[in-house]
């Protein structure tokens, strides 16, 4: 089986994961603005834990976001880097979807991840179990969060249950009544994280998803935040 390390840094929380002989070990930590400081060393104890090395990895996966865009260059820039060294792919991973799975593996089919972008917006994304893992409904969005919706119900196994995950909920009372009297429970207190995150690298693996180093880019959703900033300033 493919040996594959997984990395996220695109919120508070820090994780790394490493799929080996069809087990994954984790470490997770919620560990603001410490990321550039202990991200080498979790993975450094992890791969050491499991006697191997990063030459002898299959793969990496890292949450390519949407997510802090800080934290998504410094999760990008290690796994490129990584690989390079190695001379391995590099497999990127969906923040939203991460969050998805987590639930799926909870016996929720169908998700709708939420992460706060700040600035009153959220990133957004629907999705449904499909054989084990999330399948991405529509597309994923950044939005304010009247703007969140659910897919239609003729593309839905079931269009009137759904679970909310994700940080974004903290914006639930600025949703629109349809989609929150369709979200039966929300989970707003968790994080994507790279052992789910490396769960969907491995079925990519399997595909023929992963890129090289320099066609893996991050995804922000977001491009103008630079520019908000400096004339907030």
């Amino acid at each position: 089986m493919a040996k594959i390390l997984a990395l996220d840094t695109s919120t508070d929380a820090c994780s790394v994961a490493l799929s080996l002989d069809g087990e994954i070990h984790e470490d997770f930590r919620v560990i603001p603005r410490q990321h550039t400081k202990e991200l080498l060393p979790m993975i450094d104890a992890l791969l050491k834990a499991s006697s191997i090395t990063v030459n002898d990895l299959d793969a990496i996966a890292f949450g390519r976001g949407p997510g802090s865009f800080a934290g998504i260059r410094i999760a990008t820039g290690v796994a490129q880097g990584l690989a390079f060294g190695a001379g391995i792919a590099l497999l990127p991973v969906s923040t939203l979807a991460a969050l998805a799975l987590a639930q799926h593996r909870k016996g929720y089919p169908q998700v709708v991840s939420v992460l706060d972008a700040r600035m009153n917006e959220v990133y957004w994304g629907a999705y449904q179990e499909v054989d084990g893992l999330p399948q991405l409904i529509g597309e994923e969005r950044v939005d304010a969060p009247a703007n969140v919706r659910l897919p239609h119900a003729k593309s839905l196994a079931d269009a009137s249950s759904w679970l909310g995950a994700g940080s974004g909920w903290c914006y639930k009372e600025d949703m629109s009544s349809e989609l929150t009297d369709a979200v039966t429970q929300i989970e707003k207190d968790v994080y994507p994280s790279a052992a789910d995150m490396v769960r969907i690298a491995v079925a990519d693996w399997k595909q023929g998803k992963a890129v090289a180093p320099e066609e893996a880019l991050p995804v922000y959703l977001r491009d103008d935040v630079a520019w908000k900033k400096k004339d907030q300033q």
